[in-house]
């Protein structure tokens, strides 16, 4: 028997959880999501062939809930399923900032639920997802969460204290490295290069390299000195870049990113 799951809330991250799950094999019809737009849910609908339903319907009719919604909605759509939901049902949130104890004092007594942080790479099939295990969800919870979000990308398991901590690093990272490449892009054309060209030599430097970083086995300060020769243009810059504290702006970035996770997630449960 297939495992129905609806996705509660078609937003962007939603709709390419859905699209992710559809590329791995999903038949459309064991997917439901709910989507507070009409316009939005007849085009979702449209597109991806999958049916649009209230969130009690889908609650209803699936086995796995995977909630998307914006986390200043989360309280209206508790209110909204917590008659119908039950410990038959296993819910997968990847609603930020939302710990698995504001679920479960919504829900009814020993329902499963998994914490999710993911990030947008998502979008191309390559996000970073930690997954953490309320108070009743077991190793058979786990491996139904892994299953669905390993289409979109690699999945790790942390402790859910964790997960500010992950936040901080992997769900926000990816605006890191945008904000790096723009910077870089930007002294390109300093330099005198064009745009266009500042931007293919960017983007494609930053692809090659994280490819290196996954797949050499070695350690990011390997990888730097096999670029760097003594007295070189390299290493000119990594002292203007340590000069200029750029690894503690880094270090202060992560922890004040890891404390207002900590603060939002205080103020949802």
């Amino acid at each position: 028997m297939s495992e129905i799951v609806a996705v509660l809330g078609a937003g962007k991250m939603g709709e390419a959880l859905l699209s992710g799950l559809l590329r791995a094999g999903r038949a459309s019809s064991d997917l439901l999501f709910t989507e507070r737009h009409e316009d939005r849910a007849t085009d979702l609908s449209d597109r991806l062939g999958i049916e649009s339903v209230s969130a009690q319907d889908a609650v209803a009719r699936a086995d796995t809930l995977l909630v998307a919604v914006k986390p200043q909605e989360i309280g209206a759509l508790l209110d909204d399923i917590s008659p119908v939901v039950s410990p038959q049902n296993l819910v997968i949130s990847i609603v930020a900032g939302v710990p698995t104890t504001a679920f479960e004092k919504h829900l009814a007594e020993r329902t499963p639920v998994v914490r999710v942080m993911s990030n947008t790479p998502v979008f191309v099939d390559e996000a970073m997802s930690a997954i953490a295990a309320g108070a009743h969800a077991d190793e058979s919870h786990l491996e139904r969460t892994e299953a669905l979000l390993s289409p979109v990308g690699k999945v790790i398991r942390v402790p859910e204290y964790q997960l500010d901590a992950v936040t901080a690093l992997s769900g926000s990272g990816p605006a890191y490295f945008f904000f790096l490449v723009e910077a870089m892009i930007d002294a390109g054309i300093l330099l005198g290069l064009p745009r266009a060209v500042a931007a293919d030599l960017i983007v494609q430097t930053a692809i090659g390299s994280a490819v290196m970083l996954r797949d050499s086995g070695q350690h990011p300060v390997q990888l730097r000195e096999a670029v760097t020769s003594p007295g070189g243009t390299t290493i000119a810059a990594i002292r203007e870049l340590e000069n200029h504290g750029v690894r503690a702006a880094l270090l202060a970035a992560l922890e004040a990113a890891r404390n207002r996770s900590q603060e939002l997630a205080a103020g949802a449960g």
